[in-house]
């Protein structure tokens, strides 16, 4: 009993501190910034709808959320579609060197973007990709590799040899079963790799930083950046910039709640 009330009060304070920053920039949204500065806390009223609708007309607002959403599908597919056929090799091909090459790919979790910036921008200044969404995605998708693979090689394994005999009498090429077989029981688990690839090429800002200077390829976090400095003194018009933002990422991750959780359970029985 003793061990469930400390269970929740733990459980409680961690959506606390998880949610109640985010009900308060929503809700600050619907405020103004003098009532804001004379009750912090406090509720909206009136409840203001002028910051939000000034922003969804907004062109710039589109333009971000734009570049936004075409960076993310791009990495995130080529996370997921590369990912996917290496964690297959390494999980149902024998070949000398193959944990090698897992151990590998797993050290690239302890690689940390920051460490490879300058390279990273001079290398994309020389192949001309500065300025251009591919620059940005193309990196994005390769530092997303090593969780894709840590998360798949596990689940991909423990699905049953019996299965890939029974596709291999059947007829199915090595390439067909995993096309045809493979990917949909392994559904799970790719979910799970899309939403954090997709989650994480969202949210990302020194990448977008270093690669774009132009305003009309900033990415959503480099705009929320750009909107803060513009309306330095508008607190409620900054925070319902930021409330918008946050929307899409959150609507994919609620979305994809219940197969994250089966996916990486998998992954850690396999």
């Amino acid at each position: 009993m003793k061990r469930q009330s400390v269970a929740y009060l733990v459980a409680i304070l961690i959506v606390g501190i998880t949610v109640v920053p985010l009900i308060f920039v929503i809700l600050g949204g619907f405020r103004t910034t003098g009532q804001i500065n004379a009750d912090p806390a406090g509720l909206p009223g009136p409840w203001v709808w002028d910051n939000y609708r000034d922003i969804l007309t907004s062109p710039e607002f589109w333009t971000f959320l734009g570049n936004s959403l075409l960076i993310a599908v791009v990495a995130t597919t080529l996370a997921v579609a590369l990912g996917s056929m290496a964690a297959f090799a390494l999980s149902r091909y024998t070949f000398r060197g193959r944990e090698g090459w897992y151990t590998l790919f797993t050290l690239g979790l302890l690689f940390p973007l920051g460490v490879a910036t300058l390279p990273l921008y001079l290398l994309l200044r020389q192949l001309g990709m500065l300025e251009n969404p591919m620059g940005v995605a193309l990196p994005e998708a390769a530092f997303s590799l090593p969780v894709t693979i840590v998360i798949l090689r596990p689940f991909m394994r423990a699905i049953p040899a019996e299965i890939e005999d029974a596709a291999v009498l059947d007829g199915a090429t090595r390439i067909g079963f995993f096309w045809r077989i493979m990917l949909p029981l392994s559904m799970p688990a790719l979910t799970t790799v899309a939403v954090l690839a997709f989650v994480t090429s969202w949210n990302a800002y020194l990448l977008p930083l270093l690669v774009f200077n132009d305003s009309g390829n900033f990415t959503l976090p480099l705009g929320v950046a750009t909107f803060q400095s513009q309306y330095s003194q508008d607190t409620a018009r900054v925070l319902a910039f930021t409330a918008l933002s946050m929307i899409p990422a959150l609507g994919f991750f609620m979305l994809a709640e219940r197969r994250i959780v089966g996916g990486l359970t998998g992954s850690v029985k396999g």
